[in-house]
């Protein structure tokens, strides 16, 4: 299963690299550039292939990649060639004007975003089944007591449902937690239904520093009612089926699923389930060595299927939805500036490859259709980061270049060679950084899993 999700991993991270270096490649060429290599993962080429002047490579790590241009590495030496009366090559990156230099800088992170609203619209004209839980909640403080969390004093109760958050419209579980997580320290006005009554609250979440996200510390609501039992499973041992009513627990009778888990968190030395089944009443036993592990048991949730759209209005829908992410995930930048801890709240590429692989194989496991859906829309969250990150201002990426090259296009002559080596410098110094940061922090997240 492991390599099943690393090879899975390797090749949504490498088609999200592809098509970056792609649209540098293709904006390259378009500019009468000269690209000596495309290459798709760093090191030593394991193949390669020159066509059409183009040295096509396969590098030995499978991460990142690059389009090699004609000249487009030492910039200081080149320009001061330039300030001595020494042309760059024809063809070369720097005999290009400094707009074509910044349209190639910009096509990478273009053809990022273009691509996961190519993704997006695909999933949306084909339709796809969504599976989430309702707008009724559990309070966190219910299921681990001696916590308190922002829901407890905001007054919010178990049994509550959330049906507005800044006056958006709530429907299911998933739809808070987008609303809260990108707004800690923020109060947020809550209208909650309760026992048939609207009322008014007001939250403020916190932030969970460990995942740079807001939280107010409630779960989503689970009827007791089963939906699968796993194959092995201490429950199928006991007889349990889908669609079975679990009515009580050692004698406890129960409102949702997670009044079982508050119970098992009490260590007995026996669970007995009374359950319902086709209007016939049922138990079944499990022993203390059944209660160290999983029961085995998934409880029902919503299913809902979004209609197979138009080609138009797939296409506006993908747009839509790519903006929303686009948003979300700039707003989540301001996040890295709070506090968080960095080693556990940022992904490296380790990591996102795992992420990748471990989200398709928990799709597929639901079906072949639902891991291409898992994967796709994983794998297009992805390439927006990149584009994101790509656009960032810093030395040596997209960003920096962009910065420069703009600079360069205002004053109409390029910088003063000591500015380019400090610039490149500064940019190598940061990325290789921020690279050992994230690997490092890769590595801690696997050893504490």
């Amino acid at each position: 299963m492991m390599l099943i999700k690393i090879v899975l991993g390797l090749f949504g991270l490498g088609v999200v690299v592809f098509v970056h270096e792609l649209g540098h490649f293709l904006a390259a060429r378009l500019m009468k550039i000269d690209v000596e290599a495309f290459s798709i993962g760093w090191g030593n080429p394991i193949w390669k292939k020159k066509i059409g002047g183009v040295e096509y490579r396969l590098g030995m790590f499978p991460i990142g990649g690059y389009c090699k241009m004609k000249e487009d590495s030492d910039y200081g030496q080149a320009w001061e060639n330039m300030r001595n009366g020494i042309k760059p090559e024809s063809g070369s990156y720097l005999a290009a004007s400094p707009a074509a230099r910044i349209f190639v800088c910009f096509c990478g992170p273009f053809f990022n975003l273009i691509f996961a609203v190519l993704l997006l619209s695909i999933l949306w004209g084909v339709g796809f089944e969504i599976n989430t839980m309702g707008n009724k909640i559990v309070l966190l403080s219910d299921i681990t007591p001696g916590q308190t969390y922002p829901a407890d004093n905001a007054g919010l109760k178990t049994g509550d449902r959330i049906v507005e958050i800044e006056g958006h419209e709530i429907s299911y579980f998933h739809e808070i937690m987008e609303n809260v997580a990108l707004n800690p320290n923020k109060p947020l006005k809550l209208t909650v239904e309760r026992d048939g009554e609207i009322i008014q609250l007001n939250a403020v979440p916190s932030l969970d520093k460990s995942r740079a996200t807001g939280i107010i510390g409630v779960s989503f609501w689970a009827d007791p009612v089963i939906e699968s039992v796993k194959d092995g499973s201490a429950a199928e041992r006991a007889g349990l089926l889908p669609g079975d009513i679990v009515t009580s627990a050692n004698n406890v009778t129960l409102r949702n699923s997670y009044d079982i888990r508050k119970i098992m968190a009490e260590k007995p030395e026996r669970l007995t389930l009374e359950f319902e089944r086709n209007g016939v009443h049922g138990q079944a036993e499990f022993s203390g060595e059944d209660l160290e592990k999983e029961l085995g048991l998934s409880w029902t949730s919503v299913y809902y299927r979004t209609p197979s759209l138009s080609f138009p209005s797939a296409i506006v829908k993908g747009i839509q939805e790519s903006w929303k992410t686009l948003t979300i995930s700039v707003k989540s930048l301001r996040l890295l500036f709070m506090g968080i801890d960095l080693t556990q709240a940022v992904s490296g590429p380790v990591r996102i490859t795992y992420m990748i692989g471990e989200t398709a194989t928990q799709g597929f496991g639901q079906g072949l259709g639902t891991g291409l859906r898992y994967m796709a829309e994983f794998v297009a969250l992805i390439s927006i980061a990149l584009c994101i990150m790509n656009l960032l201002p810093l030395p040596i990426i997209d960003g920096g270049m962009i910065i420069l090259f703009f600079v360069e296009l205002i004053r109409r002559k390029p910088a003063h060679p000591k500015v380019i080596s400090v610039f490149q410098t500064c940019g190598m110094v940061i990325i290789f950084s921020m690279l050992i940061f994230a690997v490092f922090g890769d590595i801690s997240y696997f050893v504490s899993r």
